[in-house]
C-alpha cells in the first residue's frame, strides 16, 4: 500500500516563470498564474470534491516548487493568527513580554487558542490589523472580514501565495527576536487545538522535522477528536466578495526540512457536511504528492479505520495502558509495524494484533483498520 513517486526534474524553460514569480513575491506583486507554469500541470493532486489553493516555494533556490490556483482566496481560519501575532509584536518585544501576555501568545500559535486570538484582535482595532499587514507584508489576496462580520478574524480572506509572502517575511524581513519567537512556537505546536482538535495533518502528518507549521480549520463542528470541545459555535450561510464561508476548510501551513527550506501553504474546502476525518485524509493525500524540497518522508503503510473514539495507547493492551489520544472518525494512519498484544472483542469481530502508529506514539488495535484480515499483510512485525 506504500507508494514511492519518483518526480521529474523541473525543466529548465520554467525557470524564467519561477524567478518572476519570486521578484513579483518581494514587491507586493501577484505571482503569474499556474496555468502560464507548464511545468505544473497535473503535479498538484487534489481529492476528488476538494477545492485547493496550492504553493511551494523553495527557498535555497527561490523557486516555486508547486502553484495550483494559489491566489484563490479562502477564508483564513486560524492561519489568520500569523498575522494577529505579527502586527501585536510590531509595537512589543518579544523578549520583553509581559508573563499573561507570552502564555496568551504561546497558546495562540502552539494550540492555535481562539480566546487568545479574538483578544489581541480587538485589541489591535480588528480590521485595522489587516491593512497594516497588507501594507507591511506586501500582501494582493488578503481582504478584512465582510461587512457586519468584523468581529470574525476567521473569516480574513488568505491565498497560499500570500501566505508564502507571509512566511518570506517572517523569516528573511522580521526582526530576528520576532522570527525567532514566532517560529519557536510554530515548532512546538500540540497535537490537540485548544478546542479539541487534532491539528497534526498536513504538513505534520507527512513529513518528517524538521517542520513549524500554522494550521486551520473552520465548519467542523464538535469533531475533531482530540477529546471534549467547546460547543460549537452557529455556522453562518453567506459566501460575500467571492470568499465561501460555510464549507468546511481545512488549511496547513508552515516551513519544512533543515533551515526552513520549504514554505508550504495548501488551503482547502470541502463538499458541505464532510467529516473532519475524511477532510483530514484529503489533505494528508495532497499534501504528501507536493514536491517539497528538503522534506524527509516517514516509512510506513498507510490504512484507513473505521469507527469514533478510537484510542491510541502506549502498549498492545487496554491494561495499565492509558490512552494518548483519539483519533479523528474515520481518519488514515500510518502504521510502521504490528504485533500482537491483548485480545480485543468489538462484535462481531475479535483480533489479537495491534498496529503502532509512529505519529501517535502508540498501538491501536487492528480492529479498526480497514483490513480483510486481522494481520496487516506487507506490514512487518514491530522488533519489540
Amino acid at each position: 500500500m506504500t507508494r514511492t513517486t519518483t518526480r521529474p526534474r523541473r525543466r529548465s524553460a520554467d525557470a524564467l516563470a519561477a524567478a518572476l514569480a519570486t521578484l513579483a513575491l518581494g514587491l507586493g506583486g501577484a505571482p503569474p498564474a499556474a496555468a502560464d507554469d507548464p511545468g505544473r500541470a497535473g503535479q498538484v493532486e487534489v481529492p476528488a470534491g476538494v477545492s485547493a489553493g496550492v504553493a511551494v516555494f523553495d527557498r535555497t533556490t527561490g523557486t516555486f516548487t508547486e502553484r495550483h490556483n494559489e491566489n484563490q482566496k479562502f477564508r483564513s481560519a486560524s492561519v489568520v493568527k500569523l498575522l494577529i501575532a505579527l502586527d501585536y509584536l510590531r509595537t512589543h518585544d518579544p523578549r520583553t513580554l509581559p508573563a499573561a501576555d507570552r502564555t496568551r501568545l504561546d497558546a495562540m500559535l502552539r494550540r492555535s487558542d481562539d480566546n487568545a486570538a479574538s483578544h489581541y484582535w480587538a485589541l489591535g482595532g480588528r480590521t485595522a490589523i489587516v491593512d497594516r499587514s497588507v501594507a507591511r507584508l506586501g500582501l494582493t489576496d488578503t481582504d478584512r472580514p465582510p461587512a457586519g462580520y468584523e468581529d470574525y478574524w476567521g473569516y480574513v480572506s488568505l491565498s497560499a501565495a500570500d501566505t508564502v509572502r507571509i512566511y518570506r517575511y517572517l523569516l528573511d524581513t522580521a526582526e530576528a527576536p520576532v522570527r525567532d519567537y514566532v517560529m519557536g512556537n510554530l515548532r512546538q505546536t500540540t497535537r490537540c487545538g485548544a478546542d479539541g482538535f487534532d491539528q497534526h495533518f498536513g504538513i505534520p502528518g507527512s513529513f518528517e522535522r524538521p517542520y513549524a507549521v500554522k494550521q486551520g480549520w473552520s465548519g467542523f463542528g464538535a469533531s475533531g477528536d482530540c477529546g471534549p470541545k467547546p460547543a460549537a459555535a452557529a455556522r453562518n450561510a453567506r459566501a460575500a466578495a467571492g470568499v465561501d464561508l460555510t464549507k468546511e476548510a481545512l488549511h496547513t501551513t508552515g516551513t519544512v526540512g533543515p533551515d526552513d527550506r520549504a514554505i508550504v501553504a495548501v488551503f482547502t474546502l470541502h463538499p458541505d457536511g464532510t467529516p473532519y476525518g475524511s477532510a483530514y485524509t484529503a489533505v494528508n493525500r495532497l499534501t504528501r504528492s507536493l514536491d517539497v524540497p528538503g522534506a524527509a518522508r516517514p516509512a510506513g503503510t498507510w490504512v484507513g479505520t473505521w469507527g469514533s473514539g478510537v484510542k491510541v495507547r502506549p502498549r498492545p493492551t487496554t491494561v495499565d495502558s492509558a490512552p494518548l489520544t483519539s483519533l479523528p472518525a474515520g481518519v488514515e494512519v500510518l502504521v510502521s509495524c504490528q504485533k500482537e498484544g491483548q485480545e480485543v472483542t468489538v462484535p462481531p469481530y475479535t483480533n489479537t494484533w495491534w498496529a503502532y502508529l509512529p505519529q501517535y506514539g502508540g498501538y491501536m488495535t487492528n480492529i479498526y483498520l480497514r483490513s480483510p484480515g486481522n494481520q496487516l499483510p506487507g506490514v512487518p512485525l514491530c522488533s519489540s
